[in-house]
């Protein structure tokens, strides 16, 4: 036994011997490998917390202007605050970028700037598609989308919202509100089989489950 390992660690130490360049070479890959995946991790760590800071800080701004986005005196402020988040949102990606679109979409929506609104939601579900910001903005264009009459339009994102896989705790509004938009367009088999989603869906929230069942009943009866 001890002459077969003595065997094995002359065959070890001869292979190390006439392959030691290429050993030698691997490791320094794997290392500068390991390093360069932790030099990444560090930076895109640091940048994450730089971009956040930085979006903190216009929605610090945002809040303050708030109350007055509509004060005629205060276009050319809004108008600074709106480029300013806007430039920032096209040079970031993921949370950070969709939450910037989120807020530009805000200050649009409350100022009834529909389309604006509008495309800085779809923006904003486009740059943070992984994360709960994409339904919520997904919602919110859906939203802009109907007070521009784009029933269709508004119908196709109330949907996304509902199917997208980050789930949405408000998905039963756009349910519904896919049920109503198809009364308006008189789709009468589509409204009943949305409200009827809602049910099947969300069953356990009452209000929802209760008005949801109310049209099923006035449809059904009107046929």
């Amino acid at each position: 036994m001890q002459n077969n390992n003595v065997s094995l660690g002359n065959k070890i130490n001869d292979f190390v011997q006439r392959n030691r360049r290429i050993i030698f070479i691997s490791m320094g890959v794997i290392i500068f490998l390991i390093a360069g995946f932790v030099v990444t991790v560090s930076l895109n760590e640091f940048f994450n917390k730089k971009s956040m800071g930085e979006i903190e800080e216009l929605s610090r701004k945002f809040t303050e202007i708030k109350s007055s986005l509509n004060d005629g005196e205060n276009a050319a402020v809004v108008q600074e605050l709106i480029t300013d988040i806007s430039n920032f949102a096209k040079s970031k990606r993921g949370f950070a970028a969709g939450r910037a679109w989120s807020i530009v979409g805000q200050i649009h929506a409350e100022r009834k700037e529909w389309p604006q609104a509008e495309e800085a939601y779809r923006s904003a579900a486009k740059a943070a598609p992984k994360t709960y910001m994409a339904p919520a903005a997904l919602f919110n264009a859906a939203a802009a989308s109907e007070e521009q009459g784009n029933l269709e339009q508004a119908l196709e994102l109330y949907m996304a919202c509902v199917s997208h896989p980050f789930e949405y705790p408000a998905a039963v509004r756009a349910q519904f509100a896919a049920g109503r938009i198809n009364e308006k367009l008189n789709d009468i088999p589509a409204a009943l089989d949305a409200y009827r989603g809602v049910l099947s869906k969300w069953p356990h929230l009452t209000v929802w489950a209760n008005l949801a069942n109310s049209r099923i009943i006035v449809l059904d009866s009107s046929k």
